[in-house]
């Protein structure tokens, strides 16, 4: 019997990756168009699913067998205006267009050092060297989360109503401080570095079930808790970090 399909032709099965990829942008793109009309929640909100819808793109591409040079491009894309340029635009609407001079170099500094990651992600890809990510570590702060940090002055704000956390000078440092973490070259914990006992694998699940409930009740208290969260783990992985170079270093001096 033989096979008569095209071999020209692209299977279904390999667009479905690339499709969430290209809803991830137009999210972080909607959010733009959202905080243009002065709807803040709906401008992060629509932030969020695209860091939803990013996080789920490459596992839909590992299960489907759908990986693609083609695809890895435009995830990287994608990420540089989703969590790049439309949150360092959000910001920029929000509070940094007040400033007198520096407030649109400060949302420079977010969409560049994404930029600039994202670059430094891309050129490492075939390196034969790449301690952190050998150790199932991260090299700075990665997009999607460098986003959600960036947003935490409007978590407070959308909490408190306080109009003290959309002054200026406040997003401004916090800013360029969420752009200087995402281009640094601390380790940070990545997905594949976390492993769960199995004796505490349904308490994760659980707990899992619970921040999405709190994400639905009181999503910028949660969000802003799980950012907190996020930052005091950068220490700690570093820490982490460095006791894994010293196995390794203790393994070499033994061969």
């Amino acid at each position: 019997m033989t096979d008569d399909r095209d071999p020209r032709r692209i299977p279904f099965r390999a667009m479905i990756p690339n499709a969430v990829t290209t809803l991830a942008l137009c999210f972080g793109l909607t959010g733009v168009s959202l905080a243009i009309g002065g709807h803040w929640e709906k401008a992060l909100g629509a932030i969020v699913l695209a860091g939803v819808l990013d996080g789920l793109d490459g596992r839909i591409a590992r299960l489907l067998r759908a990986q693609s040079k083609f695809g890895a491009e435009l995830d990287s894309l994608s990420d540089n205006i989703a969590f790049g340029t439309a949150p360092a635009l959000i910001l920029f609407l929000w509070s940094l267009q007040t400033a007198p001079r520096f407030g649109w170099i400060a949302a420079l500094s977010l969409a560049v050092c994404c930029a600039l990651r994202l670059a430094r992600f891309n050129a490492r890809l075939d390196a034969a060297e790449q301690p952190h990510k050998s150790a199932g570590f991260n090299t700075g702060v990665p997009a999607p989360a460098g986003a959600g940090l960036a947003f935490v002055p409007i978590y407070l704000w959308l909490i408190t109503g306080d109009e003290r956390f959309r002054n200026w000078p406040g997003v401004m440092a916090w800013t360029i401080f969420i752009a200087a973490l995402m281009i640094s070259s601390l380790p940070t914990y990545s997905w594949s570095s976390i492993r769960i006992r199995p004796a505490w694998r349904l308490f994760a699940l659980a707990g899992i079930a619970l921040l999405g409930s709190a994400l639905i009740v009181a999503p910028w208290a949660t969000l802003l808790v799980v950012a907190g969260l996020y930052l005091v783990m950068i220490p700690v992985a570093c820490l982490s970090y460095q006791r894994v170079k010293q196995r390794r270093a203790t393994a070499r001096s033994r061969v």
